[in-house]
């Protein structure tokens, strides 16, 4: 698998812990050189620093429109090309729709549904150009399934469920793949606003799958002939419907 990205370059957002992190070290294991995006400078000069040459740090507020808007041309300015994006750049509300705080809905759908557009917007016409690209974004289980608990995150997810499959239809004729990943709950920062018992009881049950499960599926999907697209992964742990 050590050479099956050589010579390609991804964008990766959110890059600095969790499934962003596993993503750019099954990328940079598999020869490409990644560009680490991520808002914590601290997180991502530390991740980088022992990574090697391959990882390339590019520290951008995504929920900042300005900031946002410069993404692309950053990356094509630091290392030339972008044959991969993944969008993997998300947060997290969950619980009571009642209960919830309407800055943070407004900041989840922000950044879970308008970012993932404006940055797959933005690296379009650099991809059309070169005829060739793959764009994979992180998406959720909640995409496929009305979470109870989680009305708002699920929601954002369904948008992107949609997004993903109609921006597909229209770019595979520029040799451009469009997919998500869609895994159940993650071992990652975003399970922080769980509640206790019910993080308790996943762990222990466990329903939760590890971020470099997630990566590896991202590397099969990449690494796919041209001629196939791989449109949605789902993953659970074996024992998330129990």
């Amino acid at each position: 698998m050590a050479a099956e990205l050589e010579g390609k370059v991804a964008v990766v957002t959110g890059a600095a812990s969790g499934i962003g992190l596993a993503s750019t070290d099954a990328l940079i294991a598999a020869g490409a050189r990644v560009v680490l995006v991520d808002r914590d400078e601290t997180a991502l000069t530390s991740v980088c620093s022992v990574r090697g040459d391959a990882a390339i740090p590019l520290v951008i507020d995504l929920l900042d429109p300005v900031a946002c808007a410069t993404l692309v041309p950053q990356v094509i300015g630091l290392v030339g090309q972008i044959d991969i994006l993944h969008a993997n750049a998300g947060t997290y509300v969950g619980g009571e729709l009642v209960d919830s705080d309407p800055a943070a809905i407004d900041r989840m759908l922000n950044l879970n549904v308008n970012v993932v557009m404006k940055n797959v917007h933005d690296v379009l016409p650099h991809m059309i150009a070169r005829g060739t690209g793959d764009i994979l974004v992180t998406s959720s289980l909640a995409a496929h399934f009305p979470t109870p608990w989680e009305p708002v995150y699920a929601s954002s997810k369904w948008a992107i469920n949609c997004f993903v499959q109609t921006v597909r239809r229209q770019v595979f004729k520029h040799g451009i793949r469009v997919g998500s990943v869609s895994p159940g709950p993650v071992i990652s920062a975003l399970l922080s606003d769980w509640p206790e018992e019910k993080l308790r009881e996943a762990k222990e049950s466990g329903s939760l799958i590890e971020a470099d499960e997630v990566a590896q599926v991202l590397i099969f999907m990449l690494t796919r002939q041209r001629g196939l697209t791989i449109r949605d992964v789902v993953m659970m742990p074996t024992n998330f419907d129990l």
